[in-house]
């Protein structure tokens, strides 16, 4: 009876320790792990919420500190409505060089960007069970880890390992693994992964 019993205990233990391993990792594909490539995103683009200082020079009464509207706009001294939302600082510069010519005699404008928002198709969104889930504008080889420490890390709640990160390629959404419990709590550096623009980090609840 009582080799009964011990059997009855090994094969619960087992399934026991089966669930946990099937609930500490994601079902999804793991994300491969390294760096973020390099240049990824070479030039900044403009986005709805960003600040432009516009110069003109020599022409110090055309120069404005603008914030591109909602609608992806903006609008200086002599020039309104110039779509600004898509377009890198330079390209911005020139098609204000081109307004500006009906009034302005070869004008010279740089764009100089600052409080940086970037475009919504651009940027980072942290959703779920993080301490502060947020949208946040991409940089340059941002990593896992850095996206983490940008929110705050996790909330109590939190499954890290079977978080999610969401990324289109080839114009179809994607999912894969990540493990910021292992990360975080385990130290294993191998877990960190690198961050595109537009990817969506979703961080579920555990379960118990």
């Amino acid at each position: 009876m009582k080799a009964i019993k011990s059997s009855v205990c090994i094969i619960w233990l087992g399934v026991f320790m089966l669930v946990l391993t099937g609930c500490a990792t994601s079902k999804y594909p793991p994300l491969e792990g390294g760096p973020a490539p390099v240049q990824v995103t070479p030039d900044y683009i403009i986005g709805a919420g960003d600040n432009a200082e516009i110069f003109v020079w020599r022409n110090p009464e055309l120069s404005s500190d603008v914030t591109v509207r909602p609608d992806g706009k903006i609008t200086t001294p002599l020039v309104e409505d110039v779509p600004a939302s898509g377009k890198t600082p330079t390209q911005l510069a020139r098609d204000m060089e081109k307004e500006l010519s009906v009034y302005v005699k070869n004008p010279v404008v740089t764009v100089m960007v600052n409080g940086f928002i970037g475009p919504y198709d651009k940027q980072i969104r942290v959703v779920g069970q993080a301490a502060n889930p947020q949208a946040l504008p991409y940089r340059d080889q941002m990593s896992l880890l850095d996206l983490i420490i940008a929110v705050g890390g996790l909330t109590e709640f939190a499954d890290g390992n079977k978080s999610i990160v969401v990324r289109v390629i080839d114009g179809e959404w994607q999912q894969f693994g990540v493990r910021i419990d292992d990360l975080i709590n385990g130290a294993d550096i191998s877990a960190n992964t690198y961050i595109l623009p537009g990817d969506i980090l979703i961080i579920p609840e555990s379960w118990f």
